[in-house]
């Protein structure tokens, strides 16, 4: 299959259940971005602020660029100027620089909490009584140009599915609980982003309305890395 063939079959899935697909181009050439670009792909996802800088700057303006790896407080002015959606912000910390960023160049920029759901202690995150601390904050109140979103998740890296649905379950739980909340009036509480390409049926099945695919598209991850030139 090619990436052409890839991203018109999942539009074809996606599209009609209202799931928006973030293709996740980290490692890969700009030519194979360009050709999910020629077949209508438009949002596109990098785990690293330099490489998505780099991108940014050679590919088509109308790419919608978002940041799906952990951010640092010291990366954000790189990308305050054009980001899309921030999926990664685990933070008071961060959101505020993001907010001071996005005030510099007079935007609004889009936020999603990212939820530490898995087994593993690899993975970046808030736990339950981070986000809703966060969520209470003065400070949080404070923050005129970050949008909150939604939530993002990632589940363990299991085949045991019963476990990947249940971090997912859990995660659509917390995400209704949140926006009834704290956000009941905000349309804009809008985005559950979870699902990769190991399990992504899943999440859809869960309750997910953005998944972040990458091999799923662009085959299997090629040694030869994306180098900065």
């Amino acid at each position: 299959m090619s990436i052409t063939s890839n991203i018109q079959e999942l539009h074809k899935e996606l599209d009609p259940i209202g799931v928006k697909l973030i293709a996740i181009s980290k490692t890969k050439p700009n030519e194979d971005i360009l050709e999910a670009y020629e077949a209508g792909q438009r949002a596109f996802g990098e785990n690293q602020v330099q490489e998505l800088v780099a991108k940014q700057e050679s590919l088509p303006k109308d790419i919608e660029w978002h940041l799906v790896g952990h951010l640092q407080t010291n990366k954000v002015k790189y990308i305050a100027s054009f980001i899309h959606l921030i999926h990664s912000v685990d933070s008071l910390k961060v959101l505020e620089e993001i907010n001071k960023h996005a005030l510099k160049h007079d935007r609004v920029i889009d936020c999603l909490l990212q939820v530490f759901i898995a087994d593993e202690d690899t993975k970046f995150g808030l736990d339950h009584a981070e986000l809703i601390e966060l969520l209470r904050s003065e400070e949080f109140g404070t923050l005129k140009n970050i949008r909150i979103r939604g939530l993002m998740g990632i589940a363990s890296n299991t085949e045991n599915e019963r476990i990947v649905k249940e971090e997912f379950y859990e995660l659509k739980m917390l995400f209704d609980g949140v926006k009834a909340t704290y956000f009941r009036k905000d349309e804009a509480f809008d985005t559950l982003s979870m699902g990769m390409s190991s399990d992504y049926t899943l999440a859809i099945e869960q309750g997910s309305n953005m998944i972040r695919l990458g091999s799923t598209i662009f085959g299997k991850r090629v040694i030869k890395h994306y180098k900065n030139k």
